[in-house]
């Protein structure tokens, strides 16, 4: 009885979701609507009825909403209530997993980058690796938030990546135990007596707190120009972005635009509520997995002629993402805006084009091909992406072509200073 209630809630449901959305779209065919709604409902059933095991109702929902969602757009997603939660707890830093950043290449889950010093760095898994299987489930057609899900869980407990290397000639499991994963979102030193180095790995809720401390630590030994790396950081929250940004222009000065389907803009400027470094020499560093909030803050501070940005041109992830909490304790993060800089270009499938274009070089000849927005996108419409440029898998600092360009600027920077005040 209870199923049959179910399955009829469910039907009422429906039905009432078409008679809302036939008399909210005038435009459309209400007859057009109605009909595809009829036939969502009858491969329900019939699916419930006919097919040869037991299925849960619920997960089949929850699985057309997935595939619903996963139809819009790369970062659109839905969240079930337990994949809610670890999202939650990710953009405070910490949480129970392995501490790999994972994306879909040619169609495969592959390892973007380990972190340093989790349990999948100290298990040897590296950059450019094709996870196949996770805990003997296949990741073909998994989509990331799936794979992030399986991977996640408590301290102590392992997880069973099989992994397909190049160099290997077939497959080898890895078995991982979790661990807490605490992601330090600053790292800084100073690279000679005068030039401060700071690193941005992700923005995060104290990103902006602990860039602070950083300046203030760089400052006492006795920084006078900084370099702000930025390279192969996805982003994070938009406030942390905004709130990174005004440590580094004057008050009341726009860092972002985001404009929605309907026209609705809302800006953000800076208020200076932290000691600033407005006139501090800067050069930003940023690459191709510069994204999201790391396009936001060189967007900035290129547009406001404060900083020199340095690399090749970035992701171009342009869009927002508005977290929208569901009655059963599930969310929609669902793409609702695109940002702008300050002068009001658009970061999507475009992203920040460097003031000096700087590409590095593979000394060791690992090369992996370039991704961006406009690949995924390509890709999510069913065209076949084939990405024309590559970049090293790994450089070590002494062959950091973009770093070393940056310190000669600065170095070359301070030496024009000298001479325009003894004129």
């Amino acid at each position: 009885m209870k199923k049959k209630i179910t399955i009829f809630s469910l039907m009422f449901v429906i039905t009432v979701m078409g008679i809302m959305i036939g008399r909210w779209s005038a435009a459309q065919s209400t007859d057009a609507i109605y009909q595809d709604l009829r036939s969502f409902t009858e491969v329900f059933t019939t699916i419930k009825k006919n097919y040869v095991e037991e299925v849960n109702p619920q997960e089949l929902i929850r699985s057309a909403i997935k595939g619903m969602v996963n139809s819009l757009d790369p970062h659109s997603a839905y969240l079930p209530p337990e994949a809610f939660k670890e999202f939650q707890t990710e953009t405070k830093g910490e949480f129970g997993g392995i501490g790999i950043q994972i994306g879909i290449k040619d169609g495969v889950l592959t390892v973007i980058a380990p972190i340093e010093d989790t349990p999948a760095w100290k298990a040897g898994i590296k950059a450019g690796d094709k996870i196949i299987k996770i805990d003997g489930t296949l990741t073909k057609d998994m989509n990331i938030n799936d794979a992030v899900s399986k991977m996640r869980g408590p301290k102590g407990k392992a997880v069973t990546l099989t992994i397909q290397r190049d160099e290997w000639k077939q497959l080898k499991d890895i078995t991982i135990v979790r661990d807490i994963i605490k992601i330090k979102s600053v790292k800084y030193r100073m690279i000679d007596k005068e030039i401060g180095y700071i690193k941005l790995v992700q923005f995060q809720e104290g990103t902006a707190q602990d860039l602070a401390e950083a300046l203030k630590s760089l400052k006492d030994s006795g920084m006078q120009s900084l370099i702000l790396d930025l390279r192969n950081n996805p982003g994070g929250l938009l406030q942390s972005a905004v709130d990174v940004s005004e440590q580094f222009l004057p008050p009341k000065h726009l860092v972002v635009s985001i404009q929605g389907r309907v026209g609705e803009k809302m800006q953000y400027y800076t208020e200076q509520l932290r000691p600033s470094y407005t006139d501090i020499p800067m050069i930003v560093l940023v690459n191709q997995g510069s994204a999201s909030a790391s396009e936001i803050v060189a967007g900035a501070l290129q547009d406001w002629g404060r900083a020199l940005i340095l690399g090749v041109q970035t992701f171009g992830k342009g869009s927002v993402q508005s977290l929208i909490p569901l009655s059963d304790g599930s969310a929609l993060k669902l793409t609702t805006a695109k940002y702008y800089t300050p002068k009001g270009k658009s970061i999507h499938a475009v992203g920040i084009i460097p003031d000096i274009v700087v590409k590095l070089e593979s000394k060791n000849g690992k090369e992996v091909p370039v991704i961006r927005e406009k690949d995924l996108e390509e890709h999510l419409k069913g065209e076949k992406v084939e990405p024309q440029e590559k970049a090293p898998q790994d450089v070590d600092e002494k062959d950091d072509t973009q770093l070393q360009r940056g310190v000669d600027i600065l170095k070359s920077w301070k030496i024009m200073e000298k001479l325009k005040k003894a004129a």
